[in-house]
């Protein structure tokens, strides 16, 4: 709504500084301040109402140390996430760009997800919650939307760079020739990056077009049945990974942060140019997403680090992990996934190994057997007797890692 507002004192009035908000940079850098101010200026009062509601987490005896005494510690915390993502964004980006669009739609949707089954747990004292069948089925009702929309939806393009030979042609008449002048024309496109390889583009398409050239007009559904599984792998991973005290938060802003980057250098066409990658027109102003998103999870850290005074809850980290599956899907950087978000994947590697190994010892031999001494991960790590600050800044120290080697891959191939 600023943006629109200085937009018009600018045109009308000339105003001076008004000019600052057409600029990506100077809007990213008042988002994260201003998504900081509130998680951390708001979030206490948020902290005091949900103590007063009494929405205290109920804490099961797993034998893990100091975690009896997290009981009654406010959750639900992840509404602090939400607002201080949403009121930025809604302040300074520009709204009828289709890619803030539906990053407002996921943070809705998986917010609300999360609510009810937080709420559940809660106010009608049911341990479980939302059942996973319609936690799954939300996710996909998700998947479905996004796929859909950056299948269809006729702002969602891409420019690739002319071949080499009339690069150098072009290059040859005019050598200091816009770099706008070196890509083709904006065209719809279901191509993605795959990291490490020379040619690093992939078409979606490829995988059905091999049976028969004229079924291409079907790879909507491949597309759509991608980002179906994306979300929901990721928001599960982000969500399984909320165990211990700023696992999630710590983690999630290092990855968003990352996806950041990725979005500037795509939406800019001297970078993508310079970096041999895909230009993606109107993704610039993911950017001023991310920048809210980030700022929020660092201000949601000023009262989630050890000793937490609140826990986000599935309200936070379903919202966080489908924020980060829509952002690296509509950046074409979903294939980077698995190693950006290696925490989420390990932890839900750990999960579904050591339940499947029990469930398979058990029918071999009549006992079941562990792999880790408790999954998701990080509870292994605890009852290894490590202090759950110790493990949170490992597994920050190896986010770091594993973000500096996905923004590596744009120059090894």
């Amino acid at each position: 709504m600023l943006y629109y507002l200085f937009e018009y004192l600018e045109q009308q009035f000339q105003l001076p500084g008004a000019s600052l908000f057409g600029f990506i940079t100077f809007r990213a850098a008042v988002a994260i301040i201003l998504s900081l101010l509130i998680s951390t200026i708001f979030g206490k009062r948020i902290i005091r109402f949900l103590q007063r509601q009494q929405v205290g987490e109920t804490i099961r005896d797993l034998g893990l140390e100091g975690q009896v005494e997290k009981a009654g510690t406010p959750t639900m915390g992840g509404i602090i996430i939400i607002l201080a993502t949403l009121i930025p964004v809604l302040l300074l980006a520009k709204l009828e760009n289709i890619y803030i669009i539906l990053l407002i739609v996921t943070t809705l949707w998986m917010g609300t997800i999360g609510f009810i089954d937080d709420y559940i747990k809660k106010f009608k004292n049911d341990k479980d919650g939302l059942k996973g069948k319609f936690k799954v089925l939300g996710q996909v009702g998700l998947g479905i939307i996004v796929g859909a929309t950056l299948f269809f939806h006729q702002d969602v393009t891409l420019k690739e760079k002319l071949p080499i030979q009339q690069q150098n042609e072009i290059r040859a008449e005019n050598p200091n020739v816009q770099a706008s002048k070196l890509f083709k024309a904006e065209e719809k496109s279901t191509k993605t990056t795959i990291p490490f390889l020379k040619d690093n583009e992939f078409d979606y398409s490829d995988l059905i077009t091999w049976i028969s050239p004229g079924i291409e007009k079907y790879t909507w559904i491949i597309f759509i049945l991608v980002s179906i599984f994306i979300i929901t792998a990721v928001s599960n991973g982000a969500n399984l990974t909320d165990g211990i005290d700023g696992l999630a938060a710590g983690t999630s802003a290092i990855i968003v942060l990352t996806l950041g980057i990725f979005a500037w250098v795509s939406s800019n066409i001297v970078f993508s140019g310079y970096l041999d990658i895909m230009y993606i027109p109107r993704a610039e102003e993911i950017t001023i997403y991310i920048a809210a998103f980030v700022g929020a999870l660092i201000g949601f850290l000023w009262y989630n680090t050890y000793p937490a005074q609140v826990f986000m809850g599935d309200t936070g980290s379903l919202t966080i992990g489908g924020i980060i599956a829509v952002i690296a899907i509509a950046v074409r950087k979903e294939w980077l996934i698995p190693i950006l978000c290696g925490i989420f994947l390990a932890e839900n590697l750990s999960v579904v190994l050591q339940v499947s190994y029990f469930k398979y010892t058990r029918k071999k031999f009549g006992e079941g057997r562990r792999i880790f001494k408790m999954s998701p991960l990080h509870h292994h790590y605890q009852k290894s007797g490590y202090h759950e600050s110790k493990i949170v800044t490992r597994f920050w120290i190896v986010g770091i890692l594993l973000a500096i080697i996905t923004i590596v891959t744009l120059k090894i191939r």
